[in-house]
């Protein structure tokens, strides 16, 4: 059966090929400016957070009865990896983390298996409990958010109009959630002496059954006349202090009125909610978020307009400020990635012209069009946006893509040159160089399997590179088989003259070199094999690294109080870093976030949660420059300036979050022996020199105040352990009566001491206790007031205490290599341990190894997959082993780029060393095929692998440069600059192996010797 060509096809209907040309073309520009745009590719975020109260609990008490009890449901989760928990005294928090590999269409159907788990034991919690809530959505991002200040306004009517404004912005195409940050709730506070209480014998209780039977929301009924419903609506529900303050209570058979007794007052939550601030000015933020699919760029545009119409009607002294604008970032990358795809374009269009000539050469700059339409129109309907992977995928896979139309066009050119007809030319170019194009390409798309199947966050995350390189090299061979030829025909002339003298001059350079090689197999091979060895040998004095930090002006500063902090303290420490970041020329602006982190603003933050002592400043600096500088200024200060907390400045993350660079887990037990070991690791790593800020998640234990009731005089009094629990309570914190329906809101009725009465220790032995016939006792006489020491808060992972030893790095260390050089200390303490407790390495260390693991999974289907596809090609088991041989000795000319670059070996970069295992093969492919070609024909054994390597040079050589070159423009970025150097330090050295190694292998494999001078053979086989 005849074998159909494809060229020789397309040749015969050119119509419908101009017509399917011009059709791919314009829907490519169509599906282009339809495609989304991102700063950073999408990755789920495969994290939940259950939250539950106990108030009242001790933290041993809520630990029992809430951490352990859920945490042993949770881990019957499909797809878990670990629990990870931190509790406090009457609350918890319970970290979900799915292995990395969970697809993302699972997760939902996960998160809802994790709500009827933790629901199918509610029953088993105590009473009390408050709970438990749940955060699926913990990896929504809100790019766009606004700060409003008010001059001249209170928090109560700048909130309301900023609400008014948040409704309205919901209306907007393409908002998915619009979100408040740092509004202040109010509350009505009746604060009371309790000494008067217990004198006139009233009781809280009273109080809160007063208040409660005034303000219940009870139906009336309505009048049926017959004719129509008439609603009944009775007064009396609170709108106001001075309401609440004439409710009417009875001590004995005295009416007192509530305001005689106690102060009623509304104001803002005691203590405050989370704060936000901007520019040190207090602010209410709003955050908004896009729909998945939605436009970035179409987003901005409609809030823009929706703000400035809303803001005009704003009253004078409430201000907006934009905080952070991703759309702004996103079109700023993605025109500078256009810009580099743009340059890339045009190098390897120059590479074109210069080495084929502007005819050849034009039929190469008309391919790259085309190809890229196609990839425009498969991104389109993947749903890929341009962001940072796929942009730069594609400059990767654009010195790839014109590979195959280089190989046709060259061919062409040989025969053209030869005296063939064009149609001729065109349509043998495929009978001698289709299917070994073929396979070659297969054999480089297979080199990128182990990204597309990754099962890791950062294999998601850099999972369109895989995409868009496949779809890229996939289209390419088409358009060198249907396009290219037609494109040929029409533009190279009938009878071309031969090289020019400077490609002559190049090849005889080469021929020399070619002959030394095949003249001295043993010396070549054992040179490259040395050469091999050296390069293993310096692979580690290449850097490791998992992602690098991004290049965006913002730096984040982290403040971490001793957990026992008020949120108080914390806003006090923040102010004063506000005045820092407000006389410092480098910053343009910042915004701070008291008693929680950053709200994810950008899809890769290490986001914070909710802590009274934590507080987070996001500090946008001048420019990229300036933020170095500014970032030493600021680490300085908090070094200096603020002794009592752990301080951190640091630059945003690029791919999945992994907070502090360097990080030990110790785990074990006893808590009082996790500390100690944790202190030994902290010793340890302190000897280091580049590390510092060394600390750990726990904190140190701080005092408490141990109320040890006396059971037997209580019983006598009548008083139990809950009832004096109940009186501190509602003494100290407050307790909520019943709430006053304002508006949109709930204000919460609290009840309480006054001021001086519940924030002064030494009175609490005088606190009056109320007994069951009215009369009243001091706390002092039944219970026993006392110091004790306790921890703030115990971190758990996987139901065991887990203390994290963390620090930072000096600059341009990296964490990978203090690591290694602190394994042998490490180590000797792990092994000191006792049974139970282990000492596990965090922090990017371990996300960078779980990545590589990931990564590595899939290299022997990668490996089978080409084996496969070549052994089909060559159908020869010892030209599988030529071919194969040369693809590790990329790793020379890779760990030279990265050496001379002084660039890290980073989790991208390692990606780029695996595909280019395809890259390499496919050349040799090429040139094994050739060989048996020449042989076929009629030549010697000599004089074919000569002549195989002399024909193939140039476009080896040709495709070789476009690859390399084509990747000058994102050489110099902090993201693709690893990857771009291993490959092209990698395949500059491979493919002069290629050229010389292989030659020289195959001579010695198969054992040629040079024959007698004769008459020169001329190759036969086609170009």
């Amino acid at each position: 059966m005849k074998r159909i060509n494809l060229s020789e096809w397309a040749l015969s209907h050119q119509v419908l090929m101009v017509f399917f040309m011009v059709l791919v073309v314009v829907a490519g520009v169509r599906s282009y400016f339809q495609l989304g745009q991102n700063e950073d590719p999408e990755f789920t975020v495969k994290t939940m957070v259950v939250r539950a109260y106990l108030p009242g609990a001790t933290i041993e008490e809520t630990m029992l009865q809430l951490t352990d009890r859920i945490e042993k449901k949770l881990q019957e989760t499909p797809s878990l990896d670990y629990l990870k928990s931190y509790t406090l005294p009457g609350e918890t928090t319970i970290f979900i983390e799915l292995l990395s590999g969970t697809p993302k269409k699972d997760v939902p159907d996960i998160w809802y298996q994790v709500r009827k788990k933790v629901g199918d034991i509610r029953q088993d919690m105590p009473s009390e409990t408050q709970g438990p809530f749940f955060d699926d959505e913990f990896g929504d991002t809100y790019g766009i958010i606004y700060a409003f200040t008010a001059d001249g306004f209170t928090h109560r009517e700048l909130k309301d109009y900023v609400e008014d404004i948040r409704s309205e912005l919901l209306h907007v195409q393409d908002v998915a959630k619009v979100t408040t940050i740092g509004e202040q709730d109010e509350a009505y506070y009746v604060e009371f002496s309790p000494h008067q209480l217990a004198t006139l014998g009233i009781s809280r209780e009273a109080i809160i059954a007063a208040l409660s039977r005034q303000n219940a929301l009870t139906p009336s009924g309505a009048v049926d006349t017959g004719k129509e419903q008439i609603v009944l609506e009775p007064t009396g529900k609170f709108v106001s202090a001075e309401q609440l303050a004439n409710v009417t209570l009875y001590a004995g058979d005295k009416k007192v009125r509530l305001g005689d007794i106690a102060d009623v007052r509304r104001s803002y939550i005691d203590p405050p909610q989370p704060l936000f601030r901007f520019n040190g000015h207090d602010a209410v933020g709003l955050a908004v978020s896009m729909r998945k699919g939605g436009d970035v760029l179409l987003l901005e545009k409609n809030i823009n307009a929706a703000v400035t119409e809303l803001c005009a009607t704003l009253p004078v002294g409430i201000e907006a400020h934009l905080v952070a604008n991703q759309p702004t970032v996103v079109h700023d990358a993605v025109n500078e990635f256009m810009e580099a795809l743009i340059e890339a374009i045009l190098i390897v269009l120059g590479i074109s012209f210069l080495s084929l000539g502007a005819r050849a050469g034009a039929v190469v700059a008309f391919s790259i069009p085309f190809v890229l339409a196609f990839v425009f129109i498969g991104m389109d309907v993947c749903g890929i946006d341009l962001q940072r992977v796929s942009l730069g995928a594609l400059i990767i896979a654009l010195g790839l893509l014109v590979d195959d139309a280089m190989i046709t066009v060259e061919s062409m050119v040989s025969k053209l040159e030869e005296g063939w007809t064009k149609t001729r030319a065109a349509t043998f170019a495929y009978t001698s160089t289709a299917f070994p194009m073929l396979t070659g390409t297969l054999v480089t798309i297979l080199g990128f399997i182990p990204i597309g199947l990754a099962k890791s966050s950062a294999g998601e995350y850099t999972f369109s590179l895989f995409a868009v390189v496949c779809m890229a090299l996939i289209v390419s061979w088409f358009v060198a088989v249907l396009f290219a030829p037609l494109i040929g025909v029409k533009v190279l002339k009938e009878h071309l003259q031969a090289h020019s003298a400077r490609t002559e001059k190049t090849a005889e350079l080469f021929h020399r070199a070619l002959l030394w090689a095949m003249r001295h197999p043993k010396k070549m091979v054992g040179a490259t094999l040395l050469a091999f060895v050296l390069a293993l040998a310096a692979l580690p004095l290449v850097p490791k690294q998992f992602f690098p930090s991004s290049e965006r002006p913002e730096l984040m500063v982290d403040m971490t109080l001793r957990q026992g902090s008020s949120i108080r303290e914390t806003n006090r420490i923040s102010q004063r870093f506000d005045a820092i970041l407000a006389a410092d020329p480098g910053v343009d602006h910042w915004s701070s976030y008291v008693g929680r982190g950053a709200i994810r603003f950008y899809l890769p933050l290490d986001e914070q949660l909710q802590n009274n002592f934590f507080a987070q400043t996001v500090v946008v600096t001048k420019g990229p420059k300036e933020r170095e500088q500014v970032q030493e200024r600021l680490q300085a200060a908090l070094d200096h300036d603020f002794p009592e907390l752990v301080g951190r400045a640091y630059a945003m993350e690029l791919g999945p979050p992994v907070g502090w660079p360097v990080q030990y887990r110790v785990s074990g037990k006893d808590m009082t022996q996790v500390q100690k070991y944790a202190a030994e690791v902290a010793a340890l790593m302190g000897t280091s020199p580049v590390l510092h800020n060394i600390n750990t998640n726990w904190g140190e234990p701080e005092r408490k105040i141990r109320v040890r009731v006396r059971q037997d005089e209580a019983r006598r009094l009548g008083l139990s352990s809950a009832a004096v629990a109940q009186t501190l309570y509602s003494t100290v914190s407050g307790v909520t009566a019943t709430q006053v329906r304002d508006g949109i809101y709930l204000v919460d009725v609290v009840l309480r001491a006054r001021d001086k009465e519940r924030t002064t220790v030494e009175d609490l032995q005088m606190l009056d206790m109320p007994l069951p016939d009215g009369r009243s006792v001091p706390l002092g006489v039944v219970a026993d007031i006392e110091y004790a020491q306790g921890y703030p808060l115990i971190w758990r992972r996987d139901r065991v205490p887990t203390m994290t030893v963390q620090a930072d790095v000096k600059k341009d260390v990296m964490p990978d290599s203090i690591v290694e050089a602190l394994q042998k200390d490490m180590d000797a303490l792990r092994r000191s341990l006792p049974a139970g407790y282990r000492i596990e390495t965090a922090g990017s260390v371990e996300e960078s190894a779980k990545s590589q693991a990931s990564v590595a999974a899939a290299i022997p289907l990668m490996v089978l997959l080409m084996l496969t596809v070549l052994i089909i090609q060559l159908e020869n088991f010892t030209h599988l082993l030529l071919v194969i041989c040369v693809a590790p000795l990329g790793v020379i000319g890779v760990v030279l780029g990265l050496l001379l670059t002084h660039q890290p070996m980073g989790f991208v970069a390692l990606l780029g060393v695996v595909a280019l295992i395809g890259m390499i093969i496919r050349n040799s492919v090429i040139l094994v095929h050739q060989i048996d070609c020449e042989k076929k024909s009629g030549l010697s054994d000599w004089d074919a692998v000569k002549a195989a390597a002399t024909i193939r040079f140039r476009p080896i050589m040709l495709t070789a440069v476009a690859a390399i070159l084509g990747m000058l423009p994102i050489a110099p970025t902090v993201f693709w600059g690893p990857m771009a150097n291993a490959i092209m330090g990698g395949l500059a050295t491979a493919t002069v192996l290629t050229l010389l190694f292989l030659p020289a292998c195959y001579v010695l494999l198969f054992k040629i010797t040079e024959p007698a001078p004769d008459a020169p053979a001329e190759p036969s086989c086609p170009a």
